[in-house]
């Protein structure tokens, strides 16, 4: 019989890291470490490339009138009440405030010092995924993972605080999606999956130490548009805990629900993932733009500016509503959405009302039956604590009963486009131009979380921007004030706002780029699937390759 987990030297053969690796960060890449990397690439990529395949598959049905459904060939995972998650997992029973950002070491320290139940460590939506961010950040969280973290700037410390009895918040890893590769990690001539790159480098070094430390091994599973995507995440969970010898079950996965496609396959994204499920996330930035992209072909499915696609929309509070229930009915977290606002430091008025509306919508939140919310800046921590402390007195509300009947949830509920009051405005136009441009410029920089009129704004806000204004072309949509918007029309309005841009940025700066990226997505002569893909290749610095076997 074979041997299954051959060498170390013999599943090196084939690997090259095109890029450098600094002295701080060499122990992340032992060759045990990037030998493990290979062998899930060799497992599991070619399913990987299946499922996305698939993906395009089903956006064609979509395209040509095959609208999401739930699907009949597992309703019965659907309809059996006799199965659940697992027991919650050390760490993980009160989620009740998660803060979210990417992992360079001053945020990773900011947010293990704020105060919340976990902390979400993004390589994802939130980070450029330029060589140098990516090996700062395996590093910055195997450090984390030890409690040895220090940082200076400025003339500025900053440390974990471990005074006695002081809460260290529960560390959760977002590895990138399906959907993006890592151009620098080559096996045997492919570039590996970002997502098992970035899983495979952290839970290799640090998921015993993370169960030393009283957590585990967790994980945020993004982007997934059928349930056979969590089970490959499922069987590389179960691969990977064999591999390093600790007890299935030991990893937890929670589930961002941010694609369509996926809201119709909750319990059975719960079911392949069963023994290592977390909980489902409400991805709502993401969730709208899916909604777009899914439906894009379809002119009834056209939203209205983005700032009144709320979670109060019917479509949307649909979606909130069937996600606790299936959550809840499955003995695991419903896990709310983010707070993005940061604050308005020399305006205390406007201050008191962004946090105010912060202050309402984790309301609506905690009263909806979710167990928990993320936020992106600490200061927001204190309100969003103070509305969940007073509205949910357990760790969380699994076994609460709703506040409110539980009307089933229909596939029209999901799909109906109705927003109260709805209406595109130019003012609409000039924001996504403006949002658009300045997160890719900000992302050619390498700089993937970037605050814009006090709001953090990462790739999903980005993405809603360019395909709400790629829609409104499509379709000839008209403003409020009965304007048709054509591509000519955007290009002015988006030629004006760039014009501003550039000439209050500084020098150096990427906004010619950027418009050239944004520009034909915009005017609807091209659509991308993903803005991350379109402009991933100017942020790969290829180099020489270098000897796996030498690291």
């Amino acid at each position: 019989m074979s041997n299954p987990f051959p060498k170390t030297e013999d599943k090196l053969k084939g690997v090259q890291i095109l890029a450098s690796i600094p002295d701080r960060s060499k122990h992340i890449f032992n060759p045990e470490a990037v030998a493990f990397v290979a062998t899930l690439h060799r497992a599991f990529n070619g399913e990987r490339k299946r499922l996305l395949a698939n993906r395009k598959q089903q956006q064609q049905l979509r395209d040509q009138g095959v609208l999401p459904d739930f699907l009949p060939e597992t309703k019965h995972i659907r309809e059996d009440p006799t199965w659940t998650g697992p027991p919650l997992a050390p760490g993980l029973r009160d989620r009740r405030v998660e803060i979210t950002g990417p992992t360079d070491r001053k945020m990773v320290i900011n947010a293990l010092n704020s105060g919340v139940a976990t902390y979400m460590a993004d390589f994802e939506d939130s980070l450029t995924p330029a060589w140098d961010n990516l090996v700062d950040g395996q590093t910055n969280l195997y450090d984390a993972v030890r409690r040895d973290l220090k940082f200076e700037s400025g003339g500025k410390k900053y440390e974990l605080k471990l005074e006695n009895g002081k809460h260290i918040p529960t560390l959760i890893v977002r590895p990138r999606g399906w959907h993006l590769e890592e151009k620098h990690f080559l096996v045997d001539g492919e570039p590996v999956s970002g997502g098992i790159f970035d899983f495979a480098l952290y839970f290799f070094n640090s998921a015993k130490e993370a169960i030393a430390q009283g957590f585990g091994p967790y994980f945020y599973l993004p982007k997934m548009e059928h349930h056979l995507e969590a089970k490959l995440w499922n069987d590389i969970f179960n691969y990977s805990q064999d591999y390093i010898g600790i007890n299935r079950g030991t990893i937890r996965g929670s589930v961002l629900i941010e694609t369509l496609p996926a809201a119709f396959q909750m319990d059975e994204i719960i079911y392949q993932l069963r023994q290592h499920i977390g909980g489902l996330n409400c991805g709502r930035w993401d969730y709208i733009f899916s909604y777009i992209k899914s439906l894009r072909n379809h002119p009834e499915f056209i939203l209205p500016d983005r700032s009144q696609v709320t979670m109060s929309a019917p479509f949307m509070s649909s979606y909130v509503k069937l996600l606790v229930n299936t959550c809840h009915k499955r003995q695991v977290h419903a896990l709310g959405g983010m707070a993005a606002q940061i604050p308005i430091k020399n305006d205390e008025q406007r201050n008191k009302a962004a946090l105010e509306n912060v202050a309402k919508d984790k309301l609506r939140e905690v009263m909806a039956g979710c167990d928990s919310c993320w936020v992106a800046h600490p200061a927001l921590v204190p309100v969003v604590l103070k509305v969940f402390n007073e509205h949910m007195k357990g760790p969380n509300q699994i076994n609460v009963p709703p506040r409110t009947p539980y009307k089933p949830v229909t596939a029209r509920d999901l799909l109906s486009p109705y927003v109260p009051g709805a209406k595109i405005t130019e003012q609409g136009i000039r924001a996504n131009c403006i949002i658009g441009l300045s997160y890719i410029e900000a992302w050619l920089r390498n700089v993937g979380c970037v605050p814009i009129n006090y709001l953090m704004e990462d790739a999903a806000t980005a993405e809603v921007s360019r395909t709400q204004i790629w829609q409104w072309v499509t379709h000839g949509a008209k403003t409020d004030k009965g304007e048709l918007i054509t591509k000519e029309y955007v290009a002015k309005l988006l030629q004006e706002e760039y014009s501003k841009l550039e000439k209050a940025a500084p020098s150096g700066n990427k906004f010619k780029r950027a418009l050239e990226y944004f520009k034909p997505e915009a005017s609807a002569e091209k659509y991308s699937d993903f803005v991350t893909t379109l402009i991933y290749d100017d942020v790969t610095t290829i180099g020489r390759p270098t000897s796996a076997e030498k690291l």
